[in-house]
């Protein structure tokens, strides 16, 4: 087995690297003067089974190409297997048509990556779990559940002033289940989206007065989303609120925007590169995904069951 990673999360590759004891490839990642990119793998694959760690976040054009040319050179370079460890899948909430003349981009990604040369897909929390059925290779969807509910055993000790929030209707799914695995109760903020990028906050579904609420969400961006589901909590006599998200994007100053909210805390975990902010948040922690990628990887590579690691 060899562990590749190219140049979106160095720090989570030696992680996982870490994690499983096994070194990282040696390989180079160079840009010309026009920003082409250049992909050379320094060491010999031919017939290694390659698990090649990158997440396509900011830039996520440049980072797309750095793993989709990685790939082509781990092909050519007679490679047994080759698994793209794809940490956060970009492009991946373009995954219907919102209107006429739009595209899927989900799709189109997933046909380049297996054009590229790869043999299956080992990925983090899909924004869409049918992003599945857009590869025509094997593809492993992981849960970032584990970690947040470890975290949140850690940090909140009575689970009966717990309240498990999803932030829309949208992922009422994910935070029910969190919410079974715990034994907390579950509310839903029932907002409405007047155009992309911004949202009003309408109601609430639940009683949350006096409790601890934590909302669960896949992705924060702008961050209005959780922001104003945050003063609608506390609006509804919450005692705190805090958020769980597992690809921290941030983007647009979401930073400075959730530093003034009236959220506690946000922990994100590291699908994403946490030092590629601008402008760091104090409420902002991070936790680790390395353990549960580097079992999967492990897994993986031994014909071993992944679901497995969920029940």
């Amino acid at each position: 087995m060899k562990l590749l990673s190219a140049n979106s999360n160095q720090a989570l590759s030696k992680e996982i690297a870490d994690h499983l004891n096994t070194p990282l490839a040696k390989a180079e990642f160079q840009r010309f003067k026009d920003n082409e990119i250049f992909v050379e793998i320094q060491e010999n694959v031919r017939g290694e089974d390659v698990f090649f760690i990158q997440s396509t976040s900011y830039p996520a054009n440049d980072h797309l190409m750095e793993l989709l040319i990685g790939i082509d050179a781990l092909r050519r370079a007679s490679a047994r297997r080759i698994t793209a460890v794809i940490p956060y899948y970009g492009y991946g909430r373009q995954d219907r048509k919102v209107g006429g003349r739009t595209p899927i981009s989900a799709k189109l990604v997933a046909n380049l990556i297996t054009t590229a040369g790869a043999d299956r897909v080992l990925t983090l929390e899909l924004h869409a779990g049918q992003i599945q059925g857009f590869f025509d290779i094997p593809t492993d969807n992981l849960f970032s559940t584990p970690v947040l509910e470890r975290d949140i055993r850690a940090h909140y000790k009575d689970a009966t002033k717990l309240m498990i929030v999803s932030p829309d209707v949208g992922g009422v799914v994910r935070a029910r289940a969190l919410a079974n695995r715990l034994g907390a109760d579950l509310a839903i903020v029932d907002k409405r989206r007047e155009k992309a990028g911004v949202s009003e906050v309408m109601h609430i579904i639940g009683d949350v007065a006096g409790r601890d609420c934590i909302m669960i969400d896949d992705i924060v961006d702008s961050g209005g989303t959780l922001c104003n589901a945050a003063d609608a909590l506390v609006a509804e006599g919450a005692t705190s609120v805090s958020a769980y998200i597992t690809h921290g994007v941030l983007s647009d100053g979401a930073a400075a925007r959730i530093e003034k909210s009236k959220l506690k805390e946000m922990v994100v975990t590291n699908s994403i590169d946490p030092n590629h902010h601008k402008a760091p948040c104090k409420k902002v922690r991070v936790v680790s995904i390395a353990e549960l990628m580097g079992d999967a990887i492990w897994r993986i590579a031994n014909e071993q069951s992944v679901s497995s690691l969920f029940e």
